[in-house]
């Protein structure tokens, strides 16, 4: 039993770390973003999310839910971070590349971000079930239920490079 709370308390100290050293970075927009992942070459990673429902997630809210918070966090980066975390991204954004892969000042470089470990060093975040869960849950009144393994293949935005 013991043991099991010593791993249970080392879990949670190394997600809170992460949280808080992800904290140390601002949020930057996809059209920085879109500088470096929007070649077909690497995957044209910026023009799926442009296409995406992420993308469009502002347009599907009515009336005042476009300016609840409870709505905002969900459907928009920027209403789910402090203001000042906020370098560039805007609200019309909707749910944007910082959403998943996490505030992208740290690695934003293409030095960094030629190294998977310097990247993750700096901030980037390898998306979940759990972190997509944080919103797709049946906490909306909107929730029509959710599949990861389905949902995350409509997604996927691989770097060919990589695969």
């Amino acid at each position: 039993m013991y043991i099991k709370s010593i791993l249970f308390a080392s879990f949670l100290l190394f997600l809170g770390g992460n949280y808080l050293t992800a904290q140390d970075y601002e949020y930057i927009g996809a059209a920085k973003c879109k500088m470096c992942h929007n070649k077909p070459a690497t995957g044209a990673q910026y023009k799926q999310w442009a296409e995406s429902k992420h993308a469009h997630a502002m347009e599907s809210l009515k009336g005042d839910e476009a300016n609840d918070p409870k709505c905002l966090k969900c459907h928009s980066t920027a209403g789910a971070v402090n203001e000042d975390l906020i370098a560039t991204l805007t609200v019309k954004e909707g749910v944007s590349c910082e959403t998943c892969h996490g505030p992208g000042s740290g690695y934003k470089a293409k030095s960094v971000m030629e190294s998977r470990e310097k990247s993750l060093e700096k901030g980037l975040i390898i998306p979940t079930e759990a972190l997509c869960l944080e919103c797709h849950n049946d906490n909306s009144p909107h929730f029509k239920g959710f599949n990861y393994d389905e949902y995350l293949e409509k997604i996927a935005h691989p770097i060919p490079a990589a695969e």
